[in-house]
């Protein structure tokens, strides 16, 4: 845009209002994030492979080790998480006049563009400066309080969501999910060198989906391959955070909102799970 004089064509300009609005909302902003510890990215290169069952399922591990955790679902067009957690209806107010998260436990909260929809089933058809704006106010207005981590879930790829993230929380740091087969390493692969693009430092990797017990006869079948997140973590340099096994059990306790490492907290997923949050929070 061409400068305009005071005589000249008279452009758009900003009203004293609306800066002291901008300015006042980039200092929620911050004053939120610096009271996060640990802001952790979950993505994944393609749908499909429990990016979001991973994300619930490991703050319920680390709220479960005593941290307080929130997860932010920044999957505008196909929120799982009020569903994996049993949410319904719409976000109130705190008494500091911001929004409150859903409260899971006395250690787990959460926030979704769902929760703020009084339909469900409504579309959600934005461009990327709506992403942008919405995302960040998932953190300038909303109460999350002290946090030592915050899981961010976004949608597979690498599109408007994950490089917001990038953009806005320089501290963030990525934990990619991906199953065995090779189409879904090929994709993995693409989201590792977007995170090295814009330099956001990768936690690991973790395989999903990596074998199944059988219920009947327990001998571990690999439906998708086993191995390949280890070895493509392996060649690409970035940690690897552990293997998560296939259990038809999370696919009933997603879909009820129950907690599934309560419920099967014997099971080789659940501790899988646990295992991963200890690798994290070391």
């Amino acid at each position: 845009m061409s400068n305009c004089s005071s005589s000249g064509c008279g452009g758009i300009q900003s009203s004293p209002n609306q800066n002291d609005e901008a300015l006042a909302q980039e200092k929620s902003f911050t004053d939120s994030l610096g009271k996060i510890k640990n802001k952790i990215l979950v993505m994944s290169g393609k749908g499909g492979v429990g990016k979001s069952s991973t994300s619930v399922n490991l703050a319920m591990a680390l709220a479960e080790m005593n941290f307080k955790v929130g997860i932010m679902d920044v999957d505008l067009h196909g929120p799982d998480v009020p569903r994996m957690l049993g949410f319904s209806g719409v976000l109130g107010l705190s008494p500091e006049n911001k929004l409150a998260p859903f409260e899971y436990s006395k250690n787990l909260s959460a926030v979704s563009i769902e929760s703020l929809k009084p339909n469900k089933d409504d579309a959600i058809i934005w461009r990327g400066p709506l992403k942008f704006a919405a995302i960040k106010q998932f953190i300038s207005e909303v109460n999350w309080g002290e946090l030592d981590y915050l899981i961010i879930d976004a949608p597979p790829g690498t599109g408007d969501e994950p490089l917001t993230i990038a953009q806005t929380m320089k501290d963030a740091k990525a934990v990619i999910v991906t199953t065995p087969q090779e189409v879904s390493l090929a994709d993995v692969r693409k989201s590792i060198n977007f995170c090295k693009t814009v330099e956001m430092e990768i936690v690991g990797l973790i395989e999903n989906m990596s074998g199944f017990a059988c219920p009947h006869c327990g001998e571990d079948m690999p439906l998708f391959g086993t191995g390949g997140g280890e070895k493509t973590a392996k060649a690409m340099e970035i940690n690897f955070l552990g293997k998560v096994p296939f259990d038809q059990n999370m696919v009933v306790c997603g879909d009820a909102g129950d907690n599934f490492l309560k419920m099967h907290k014997d099971s080789a997923t659940a501790k899988a799970f646990s295992a991963i949050a200890s690798n994290l929070a070391k």
